[in-house]
Parts: C-alpha cells; structure tokens; sequence
C-alpha cells in the first residue's frame, strides 16, 4: 500500500474514529461503530469495507452480524503513533465551544490517560509505569533495542505468562516492541510481552475495564500485585 493511500484511508474522520475505537483489542459491529461515530449504518458500512480492502481491518461473519477488528498489532502500533504524533495547531484555528457531553468526554480521556489497552497491551500512565519498572528491574533491556532478558523469561514463566510460539522468529511477532503512548508521549510495551502481561492482568481481574471503551481500573487485587512483582506504589 501507498503512503498516499494508507493517509487517505485515515484522513477520514470517521474512519480515524472506528480505528481509535478498535484499539481496544475487540471485535465491533458494524452497527457499534456507527452508533461510537455517529452515522448512518449505510454509511459505516461504506467506510468499513474501504478500511477492510486497504487491510486495515479484518472481517468475521457470524450469522447475520458483521464483526471487524484492527488486522493485527502492527496496524494497532500504527494508528497509536499516528495519534501521538503532534501536530501544531493552524495559526487560523480557533478554539471551539464546548460541545454537548463535553464533561463526560473529559472523564472518559481523563481515565484512559490513567490506564487503558492499547489493542491488547497496557497504555497509559499504567502502562508507561510498567515499562518503568520492568526496565529497572532487568525483566527487559533497552541497550540495543527493547529485548526480553533471560530474567525476563524466568519471571515470565515463573507468573505463567506463555509466550507464543512462533514468537522473535522470522515473520512472527517481535517479543518486546516500544509504542509510544499518545497521552504520557513516552514508551510503553508492546510485542508478545506486552501483550502477556496485559492479558494476565485482565484474566486475573488485576485490572478491569471501565464501561464498553478502553479505559481500565486497577483494582485492589492489583494494587497488590503490581506492587510484590514491580515494585509499582500506585
């Protein structure tokens, strides 16, 4: 795919906004992204299968209900660094009036600046805040590009977190990769490590989601754990 091309898909701002909302990692129908963005199902559909044909998205079919996704985590790591890459405002832009449910809007950026998925890793304050810790810690090393150190993959397999398979081989997935986050505009961990924590983290409720978006709590359980395992006081 062009260059040209990938931004025109993106250039749409209900396009942008199904991406976004996909970051969380699920699969959506049709019908929920049209209702997040707030058009018409006739219309959603019609930038759907523009998002699927560039491969952006990928597509289920259950029945009569139409699920797509982000085609995977490097299309998830771009639309991340997309989204903090800053752009200066035009020297024409005005500031906007407040627009209704505004306040609401505000709570929800301010949670997901706190902890949130970003596809199905930990962003946020959380997860640059794990990145930290990891580093510190000498679970993952930064010296030549992120890498998971042997102690890494002894305290991996010792929380029984399984990387899988096919995982740092040739086509596979990297085992660390850095994304930079879009609220802290500092690094938190992708890859299939990332991917490992932040899984083990929601199955065992150490974090739990806030409504239908990307937002998480951490819960007392987790508040625990982050703190015998990281080191983490949050």
């Amino acid at each position: 795919m062009s260059l040209a091309h990938l931004a025109g898909l993106l250039a749409d701002p209900t396009r942008a906004a199904f991406c976004m909302a996909l970051l969380d990692g699920r699969a959506w129908t049709a019908g929920e992204l049209a209702r997040h963005a707030r058009v018409a199902p006739s219309t959603a559909s019609e930038h759907l299968s523009r998002l699927i044909a560039g491969g952006l998205l990928a597509e289920e079919r259950q029945g009569r209900h139409r699920y797509v996704r982000l085609a995977g985590p490097d299309v998830a790591t771009l639309i991340e660094d997309l989204a903090a890459f800053p752009v200066p405002a035009a020297p024409d832009d005005r500031p906007s009036a407040p627009a209704p449910g505004s306040l609401r809007e505000a709570t929800r950026t301010s949670a997901e600046a706190r902890a949130r998925t970003c596809y199905d890793h930990l962003a946020g304050r959380l997860g640059v805040a794990v990145r930290d810790a990891v580093l510190a810690r000498g679970l993952v090393t930064d010296e030549d590009g992120p890498a998971l150190t042997d102690r890494g993959r002894s305290w991996l397999a010792e929380l029984g977190a399984e990387l899988p398979p096919q995982t740092g081989r040739a086509g596979g997935r990297p085992v660390v990769r850095t994304c930079l986050d879009w609220t802290e505009r500092r690094s938190h961990l992708g890859g299939a490590f990332g991917a490992a924590l932040c899984r083990t983290a929601l199955e065992r409720s150490w974090v739990e989601r806030i409504g239908s978006g990307r937002a998480l709590r951490v819960t007392p359980d987790g508040e625990r754990a982050l703190r015998d395992l990281l080191g983490l006081a949050l």
